[in-house]
């Protein structure tokens, strides 16, 4: 399938989720993470849940984050070039959503691409090489460009992994994992 045709999918599939469903899908996706031998990093990337857009709720994962001490990294958009700054998230950091939704710090200490370890990658779709499907704007794949060569790139999904997106970009980054409620995948990259 199309990148088009799976936006269109997983955008109604997500519009029939309920909130106590979301819920129960982000919970169940935040214990699957616990069973991930990734723990020993200390610099974590974090996506904030748009809400109207029916994404996961992270705030699970930032709590486990949280409890075993860890760095977190949350970002603020650039919708002039489509890129984002990324911000460490203290107990001092202001969030306020943006026109689109998204909740981002309003400032705040900037950490560098080099330095964070693990990325949780927000996504509508990804097939079983690890191809992920998003909004389209390409942010994450540049973010995710300048990011060290051995940074972990884990998508978090509601649904199961399509069998192929076809219309692959050589800019598209790949997944080395992703975390659905009912199972983890693993790529080879």
């Amino acid at each position: 399938m199309n990148k088009k045709d799976l936006r269109n999918k997983y955008k109604a599939l997500r519009l029939e989720l309920n909130g106590e469903k979301i819920e129960d899908l982000s919970i169940d996706v935040a214990n699957r993470m616990l069973q991930l031998p990734i723990w020993e990093k200390s610099y974590y990337h974090l996506f904030l849940p748009i809400e109207k857009q029916k994404e996961i709720n992270t705030e699970y994962l930032l709590h486990i984050l949280q409890g075993k001490d860890k760095n977190v990294i949350v970002s603020k958009s650039n919708f002039k070039d489509n890129t984002l700054e990324h911000i460490l998230l203290t107990d001092n950091t202001v969030l306020k959503s943006n026109a689109w939704g998204i909740p981002e710090p309003v400032d705040g200490i900037p950490i560098p691409e080099e330095k964070i370890e693990v990325v949780f990658v927000p996504l509508l779709a990804f097939d079983k090489n690890g191809n992920r499907v998003g909004y389209g704007k390409g942010f994450y794949d540049k973010f995710l460009e300048k990011c060290n060569a051995d940074t972990l790139k884990i998508g978090l999904s509601f649904f199961e992994s399509e069998q192929e997106i076809v219309d692959v970009l050589p800019t598209d980054i790949s997944l080395d994992i992703c975390v659905t409620p009912l199972k983890t995948y693993y790529f080879k990259n």
